[in-house]
């Protein structure tokens, strides 16, 4: 199994922070908001990983990472996204790396509190097909959506103005490697992007989506206020195991 950590794009939702550094360098608590990414795929076993990253920052993940020897891995793997063009656009650039291979994606402002080992092993035992996870949020419309019937998701929006269900698809994804062949049908959204909602619709159509509820808390940090929610949370829990 391999893992899969994008990092690219502008954040430009985090100006003027992000106007001189990429958005997953920023800190959040006591490291910075790359670490965890990382941090989550190898605490859920998986040691071979590729960063996707972009823009003028490129150069600063291979000063601050390395080789991955901090995280005790024997090697981090790169690759350079050129512009933007969505989660499914950065995706479609791990094809090499990925090979024939399952892979998991975290996108790289996503931080979770628990470990999704579970998930990934339930996953290892998935014949095809992919598996998304699920969080229930107050918020579901600045999310991608998951309509759920009968224990079964039966259609996934991104964004809606009237969710359906308080079930948000968060950044972290399990795909074979037919992800790829979807990725080459997408055509771009209103939004000039791949959707990554597409790809998972596509998935879901073959009826070979799977899915998982998170536990423990879950946060991206794409903006100002979930950013500072991140590092709050990641306080409190760092403060909750030193009393542990």
């Amino acid at each position: 199994m391999k893992g899969v950590v994008l990092a690219g794009g502008l954040g430009t939702r985090l100006y003027p922070l992000t106007k001189i550094t990429n958005k997953h360098l920023l800190p959040v608590f006591n490291k910075p908001m790359i670490y965890y990414p990382i941090e989550t795929l190898i605490e859920a076993g998986i040691e071979d990983i590729l960063i996707v990253t972009g823009g003028n920052s490129a150069g600063d993940f291979l000063r601050l990472l390395g080789n991955g020897k901090k995280f005790g891995l024997k090697h981090l793997n790169y690759t350079y996204q050129e512009g933007e063009g969505g989660i499914a656009a950065a995706l479609s650039l791990a094809e090499h790396f990925v090979d024939n291979d399952r892979f998991v994606v975290v996108l790289g402002d996503n931080i979770i509190e628990k470990s999704i080992k579970k998930e990934v092993n339930i996953f290892k035992q998935q014949k095809e097909g992919a598996r998304i996870l699920l969080k229930e949020t107050n918020t579901p419309e600045k999310f991608g959506v998951a309509e759920i019937k009968e224990g079964r998701i039966t259609k996934i929006t991104e964004k809606p103005k009237h969710p359906l269900s308080n079930f948000a698809v968060i950044g972290i994804y399990m795909y074979d490697n037919n992800v790829f062949d979807i990725i080459k049908t997408l055509e771009p959204s209103g939004r000039g992007e791949l959707e990554i909602t597409d790809v998972n619709n596509r998935y879901l159509e073959e009826g070979k989506l799977a899915f998982g509820v998170m536990d423990g808390w879950w946060t991206d940090a794409g903006t100002f206020e979930s950013l500072l929610r991140a590092n709050n949370l990641v306080y409190e829990r760092e403060r909750r195991d030193k009393i542990k």
